[in-house]
């Protein structure tokens, strides 16, 4: 078990002005377990990043310390298990066991105990597969398991959670929720825990620490003070405080059809079964379909084939005075029919500012110099981006890269946009900015799509639904 110690922390990510965290100054005890609050963009990332001494001299400024044990904490990294928002970064094997064990190589575990301990591990987050599983067919909800999975066998002293359960359907959170209370019971680790949705979380925690805007400490103290004391300015800040009430934006008369998906079937490369087998549907201009359904059914799958980004094995996906179908058209003709938001934002960066990301779809559509300037401007103003304008969108906040990547597929203007898991790590506030983004976008006559197991964000848009399971349609 290691004690945690903040001194007068600071840091600010290299080409930022402000600071992501400023005078943090706190500590941890041994066998805590911390739940870290704060809006989007307070800092709770780069604090699990200090504490896994992943924050480097060229990836920006620090001033203070940050000690494990009373040690810097890069030089503990052993002792440290990390569990970031994209459970993809940290997958580096092609098999799901082997990933799990590559740790427990490096950490030089004797070979006789190494698969008993992947097992182990791979049992207790629920894993659906065999260890022989292949990590690039996972869905992001998968990945996740895998990932915890591998953290979870090294037995760290101090487990740092950033977003555990974000991707997962509300059994598999249930599931890691219940692995992570089991491994902290057996190894009396150290946890500190980032979750947007505190209600969830509190039975598993016995400390909150809260930062304000700015990365400032805003409070700290057990659950129930803090949110007795400050629950009105956290949920005015965006914090998911328990029974905060939700916006709702129904939707008007759908107009004309925008896209049709036909008998849609996809197999994976090296899997027995299909990731999607014969859905068909028709969106509509001015509406929103949820696609929902647990871990593993297909649901970016769908994503990706109705975004004509992938060839379907069976069936197309069309768009109304297209006579290809999506797949085929060439992909300066597809960007104004069809923008799609992937489940990780930082995939589909590609510029190294935010402004010229958001430019970059309308160069590539063709669009004139002074109409791709208005555009960015406007863009830039309604997401709230325009101060991190000449930002690289790689040192964003996990909810300004999911701004930036909606912005950035509005920019060329589709009439289709499709969401895969838009509201993944957001704050309330965030949150509810995105429910009225996507409510405004429909209302203008966009067609959209949302692959999401957020039944909150479905509700509030009075979206119809399609639910998918084991690649099918299923009953609602």
């Amino acid at each position: 078990m290691i004690p945690v110690e903040f001194r007068g922390f600071a840091w600010r990510h290299a080409g930022r002005r402000a600071q992501a965290v400023t005078d943090v100054d706190l500590r941890v005890e041994p066998g805590e377990r911390v739940l870290l609050l704060g809006p989007s963009g307070s800092g709770k990332s780069t604090l699990l990043a200090a504490l896994a001494g992943l924050l480097t001299d060229d990836a920006g400024d620090q001033d203070g310390d940050v000690l494990l044990d009373g040690k810097p904490a890069a030089d503990q990294r052993g002792r440290v298990g990390i569990l970031f928002q994209d459970p993809e970064t940290q997958l580096v094997m092609a098999r799901a066991g082997d990933d799990v064990a590559f740790g427990l190589e490096n950490q030089a575990v004797p070979r006789a105990d190494i698969w008993p301990r992947v097992h182990d591990a791979l049992r207790a987050v629920g894993f659906p597969y065999g260890p022989d599983r292949d990590t690039h067919a996972l869905s992001g909800g998968e990945q996740q398991r895998l990932a915890l999975a591998g953290v979870l066998a090294r037995r760290p002293e101090l487990i740092l959670l950033d977003e555990p359960t974000a991707n997962l359907d509300p059994q598999g959170a249930q599931d890691v929720r219940d692995a992570l209370r089991t491994a902290l019971a057996d190894s009396g680790a150290t946890l500190i825990v980032v979750e947007h949705r505190v209600a969830d979380i509190l039975d598993l925690v016995d400390r909150v620490i809260a930062l304000g805007p700015g990365g400032r400490l805003l409070a700290d103290g057990p659950a129930a003070r803090v949110l007795a004391e400050h629950g009105e300015t956290l949920a005015a800040q965006g914090v998911w405080v328990p029974n905060a009430p939700l916006p709702h934006r129904p939707p008007g008369t759908p107009g004309g059809l925008a896209l049709r998906a036909d008998d849609l079937a996809l197999t994976h490369p090296g899997a027995s079964q299909p990731a999607l087998d014969g859905v068909s549907f028709d969106l509509r201009a001015g509406e929103l379909l949820a696609v929902t359904g647990p871990n593993g059914a297909g649901k970016s799958t769908l994503a990706l084939l109705a975004g004509g980004l992938a060839r379907p094995d069976r069936g197309a996906a069309t768009v109304p005075g297209e006579r290809r179908p999506l797949h085929r058209l060439p992909a300066r003709r597809l960007a104004v029919r069809v923008g799609s938001v992937f489940q990780d934002p930082e995939h589909q960066f590609v510029a190294p500012t935010v402004r010229d990301e958001l430019a970059f779809g309308p160069k590539q559509a063709g669009w004139p110099a002074d109409r791709i300037d208005a555009r960015v401007s406007e863009l830039l103003e309604r997401l709230r981006l325009a101060p991190l304008a000449a930002a690289n969108p790689h040192t964003l906040s996990g909810g300004e890269a999911r701004r930036l990547s909606v912005a950035s597929a509005l920019a060329a203007a589709p009439g289709v946009l499709l969401l895969d898991e838009p509201t993944f790590g957001q704050d309330r506030r965030t949150w509810g900015e995105l429910v009225d983004l996507t409510a405004g976008i429909r209302d203008e006559g966009t067609a959209l799509l949302a692959v999401t197991h957020d039944r909150d964000f479905a509700a509030a848009l009075g979206a119809r639904e399609l639910v998918l399971k084991d690649g099918r349609e299923a009953p609602c």
